[in-house]
């Protein structure tokens, strides 16, 4: 399955889910681990977990082997890696507290200029 593909059927997924505020990075050349992130809140720990387990079966339906997944023992911040795609499942206050959208979407000059 092509990346986009890819993206495009989680994010169906967790659209049928009820996912809030899902958001797709783009870290080619910004991160040597994957090319896309996508980052979604869940209304409960519960609502996380299953999202997380709903993505990873549904993909693996398609031929998609997860590389691995964290944090479903607490449901805070769960991450499923699906290679070129790493997904972010988490609670809003984790979400806020680590503000992965903003870490992410600076760039190497930007951080030059911060510094």
């Amino acid at each position: 399955m092509q990346t986009e593909q890819l993206i495009k059927k989680v994010q169906a997924i967790l659209d049928d889910m009820k996912a809030r505020d899902l958001v797709v990075l783009d870290v080619t050349g910004k991160s040597s681990v994957t090319d896309f992130m996508l980052i979604a809140s869940g209304t409960s720990r519960r609502h996380v977990v299953s999202m997380a387990s709903e993505v990873m079966e549904k993909v693996k339906a398609e031929g998609v082997q997860p590389i691995g997944s964290e944090g479903q023992e607490s449901g805070d911040w769960i991450l499923v890696d699906l290679g070129d795609l790493v997904v972010h499942l988490m609670m809003p206050d984790a979400r806020s507290f680590y503000d992965l959208e903003r870490l992410w979407r600076h760039s190497p000059e930007d951080a030059e200029a911060i510094s």
